[in-house]
């Protein structure tokens, strides 16, 4: 009963990454007051047994049993749950209270003797080692020395070391099963890494005074953007869509209709005469140069993701060939898209009430197209305004034919609605952290993502191209620095803004949106300038990810605890990796304690739970901000001021450490 994970009683399949430490749990019992136990059962894609395990009973009263699997391939992998009678265990329990006390001695010694002959029995039948009959002839032998005194004839069965073995390799009577469950994994990309979203168009434009108008960058220039990218530490280099824009209704400055020379529209306005979702904008260059850019970015180790949006201009081919792809208004005209108050009378949303197949194929030949070019991730645009069987049956054939793309959803919506596109094979989302900033808040956010993590893995974003709350447009520099480390830290995954160094902060009146949107204009920047004096971010969030990097805890979403302070406006959370899971040879814990809002410092003391750290008493901590040392005990004083040290981010240096982080 109650097994995870479990995704909608088996209706969708749960998902894991390539080494990732996957919890399974579920609710067993059994009749009476005999022992028992439980096991998780891993099996790999080609069926046969990876890895056989204990659950451990974390709350008898409610019977609810804990573990986890690490799967270290790609594909359909199975769990089941084994429940058992645990013949040792109840021995031991009973013989533990009536062989001190004297109670039928010599009958609890020799039934220990057959209990132990069955492990000796199943090690001579090859189904399980021969070190565990040696274990356990020493202790029959002891059991059946009457020359020793009954406590010392137990001892050796009852020892630590025939415990464990017995732990990790039970004697079991009347097995139940659950499962198998389904457990799909993907690469470790579609859990961890670090994006940086940029319109390549503004990376070399540049103003030509001579005649008065703007020429774009291209993807040559915007391949030059590369190298810094890779030098912050960012995984993945995000596009903006790069394809033609239409001219009919063009939007100019803030998503006006006033349109002046050399405005040059929204890319999401996506199709003209020189082509739709397939085609690349004659401004930016050609197919040879996306070639190119895709090969630069693969020579500094980063991987391309696309912008796909799903939604035409006027001008798009697809308006003339199909117009039935397409909702048509009361009055004969083609609905255009609206968000009120925004409206976009560039943009006709795709609609698949009439030809659905005919659509279906369009939109997988065009990924298909991009994915052929080396593109290995997808940001698709506003999801949930697409049928949700368009995007399972979608998703589904790209994961037989290319397991190795990932789709992020940008779907700011219903909860219901996110985790559904979780659900049918979304990879990442989009989340709401750009709008959780107090303590509670972010922690019970978080808690409700690891919850759904069998399905929805986060992505975290302080800002995007649509969206600066008023935390961000009122914090400066401050607020920045704040929601950068928090967004790096608390997910494995996470994303900045093009222009986020930069602390661009100014908001458009009435809407949660930077002025002079770069949706509607060219943007280029001073990168080097604003470096030299001082004025960028980018030390901070190359930090950031080499920090991220350095710590696999990090890259992990469930192993997250969250701690407590006496200052409520600050947050305290670690992150803790075991050391058979660290690939190291030792654990692996970082813990956090960061202030959340920028108007106000924080001073006082923090009450860890050692347990969730795997450590007793006073630890050293390394700050990797900072590289600063501390002695850290349960209840740390801590003294965060939003200027000069805004949190935390403290390794911890445990005594089997091989080598430091």
């Amino acid at each position: 009963m109650g097994v995870s994970p479990v995704v909608d009683g088996g209706r969708f399949p749960a998902r894991a990454t390539v080494g990732e430490t996957v919890p399974v749990g579920a609710n067993a019992f059994r009749e009476g007051h005999d022992a028992m136990g439980v096991q998780v059962v891993l099996t790999a894609p080609d069926g046969s047994e990876h890895s056989r395990s204990p659950l451990t009973s974390t709350n008898p009263g409610l019977d609810l049993w804990a573990g986890s699997v690490r799967p270290d391939a790609e594909g359909p992998w199975t769990f089941s749950i084994e429940a058992f009678s645990a013949p040792y265990d109840t021995w031991v329990h009973n013989a533990e209270i009536k062989v001190p006390a004297g109670i039928d001695t010599d009958l609890m010694l020799t039934e220990g003797v057959h209990v132990l002959t069955r492990v000796v029995e199943e090690a001579e039948a090859g189904a399980r080692p021969a070190a565990d009959a040696t274990l356990a002839r020493a202790a029959i032998d002891s059991l059946r020395n009457h020359a020793l005194s009954p406590e010392s004839r137990l001892a050796p069965a009852i020892a630590a070391d025939l415990r464990e073995v017995l732990h990790q390799r039970p004697l079991r009577d009347g097995v139940t099963v659950s499962g198998p469950h389904a457990l799909v994994v993907q690469r470790p990309r579609a859990l961890y890494g670090s994006w940086y979203e940029f319109f390549p168009r503004s990376e070399g434009a540049r103003f030509d005074a001579q005649h008065g108008g703007w020429i774009s960058g291209t993807l040559r220039t915007a391949a030059g953007a590369l190298d810094r990218i890779a030098a912050m530490g960012f995984d993945v280099a995000y596009l903006t869509p790069i394809h033609p824009i239409g001219t009919t209704f063009r939007k100019g400055r803030n998503n006006t209709l006033e349109v002046h020379p050399g405005d040059p529209g929204s890319p999401y306005a996506i199709g003209s005469a020189d082509g739709g979702h397939d085609a690349i904008h004659p401004d930016l260059g050609t197919l040879e140069d996306f070639d190119a850019f895709v090969g630069r970015a693969r020579e500094l180790g980063l991987e391309v993701a696309l912008d796909i949006a799903l939604q035409c201009s006027p001008d798009h081919p697809w308006v003339a060939e199909h117009p039935e792809w397409f909702s048509v208004r009361a009055d004969g005209t083609i609905a255009y898209a609206e968000n009120p108050p925004k409206k976009y009378q560039d943009i006709y949303p795709l609609s698949f009430d009439a030809d659905y197949e005919g659509l279906y194929a369009a939109i997988r030949d065009v990924l298909e197209h991009w994915v052929e070019h080396g593109v290995t991730l997808f940001r698709v645009d506003n999801p949930h305004t697409k049928p949700v069987r368009f995007w399972e049956e979608l998703l589904a054939e790209f994961a037989e034919k290319h397991p190795e793309v990932i789709f992020l959803a940008e779907a700011f919506t219903r909860p219901t609605m996110m985790h559904t596109l979780g659900k049918v094979g979304f990879h990442q989302s989009y989340t709401y952290y750009t709008w959780r900033h107090t303590p509670e808040e972010l922690r019970e956010y978080l808690e409700e993502l690891v919850e759904s993590s069998p399905y929805m893995r986060p992505s975290f974003w302080p800002t995007t191209h649509d969206i600066l709350t008023p935390f961000m447009s009122g914090g400066g520099r401050r607020a920045f620095t704040l929601r950068a480390i928090l967004a790096a830290t608390l997910v494995p995954t996470w994303g900045v803004y093009s222009g986020y160094e930069l602390v661009e902060d100014v908001p458009r009146p009435g809407a949660e949106e930077q002025i002079d949107n770069e949706k509607y204009e060219f943007r280029p920047r001073d990168w080097a300038g604003a470096l030299r004096e001082g004025r960028s971010l980018e030390p901070l969030l190359t930090r950031l990810n080499t920090i991220r990097r350095d710590h696999p805890a990090l890259q992990q979403l469930t192993d997250i605890a969250f701690h407590t302070a006496d200052d409520d406006q600050l947050l305290v959370f670690s992150k803790h990796l075991a050391a058979d899971a660290t690939g190291t040879g030792a654990p692996d814990t970082v813990i956090v304690a960061s202030l959340t809002a920028h108007d106000r410092g924080s001073w006082g003391t923090v009450h860890l739970d050692l347990g969730a750290l795997g450590v007793s008493g006073e630890f050293e901590v390394e700050d990797l901000l900072t590289g600063e040392r501390f002695t850290w005990g349960e209840h740390p004083y801590v003294g965060l001021d939003p200027d000069s040290r805004p949190a935390h981010i403290l390794r911890i240096i445990h005594p089997e450490e091989t080598h430091h982080a």
